[in-house]
């Protein structure tokens, strides 16, 4: 199952931190794909360590717990990786409610769709930025496999937005050629 727990062992995997390093690592870049909370990523930091999935590399001033992830943690995260079965199956509350629009006034799904789109474009807006601020650094294989999934985000964004203005686009011409029925003058 996707979780808090493999985001955290992937960014100690990357490198080791303390969960203050891990939050900042993660509003620099998981969080577009996995967001935590940091009362939520140090809870979980406990339970890898409870479990063995990491250890306290060094402690620092004021009781600073730097944490690795350990040899165990590092094959569960691979194991993980390469084995999609743990994952849940796909639901999406964004495509159910476009799948129940037809409860609404063709106005009222328009400006769903509308805000839907806006959205969208404004997630490339920040996306774009986001890369524009990390092109240029060495690409490690982190870096990469980040701006990877970055520009996946790019891409189903730009997609959605064309997709929701298409879908406004369509429900005109509905509402136009069932008015030409009901209006056979």
């Amino acid at each position: 199952m996707v979780s808090l727990r493999i985001a955290a062992l992937g960014l100690l995997a990357q490198q080791p931190g303390s969960g203050y390093d891990l939050l900042r690592y993660f509003e620099q870049s998981m969080a577009n794909v996995w967001p935590a909370t940091q009362s939520q990523l140090y809870s979980e930091l406990n339970k890898l360590a409870d479990g063995g999935l990491i250890e306290v590399s060094a402690v620092g001033p004021r009781g600073r717990k730097e944490y690795r992830i350990t040899e165990t943690g590092r094959a569960e995260l691979r194991r993980w990786v390469t084995d999609p079965t743990d994952d849940p199956p796909f639901r999406s509350p964004r495509l159910l409610r476009i799948f129940l629009l037809g409860e609404v006034s063709a106005d009222q799904a328009r400006e769903h769709l509308a805000a839907m789109a806006d959205h969208a474009d404004a997630e490339v807006a920040r996306l774009q930025t986001l890369r524009d601020e990390i092109t240029g650094k060495d690409p490690d294989d982190g870096l990469f496999y980040g701006l990877a999934a970055l520009d996946y985000g790019l891409r189903l964004n730009a997609m959605e937005a064309e997709w929701a203005r298409s879908v406004i686009d369509a429900i005109g011409r509905r509402n136009f050629d069932a008015e030409k029925v009901s209006d056979p003058t």
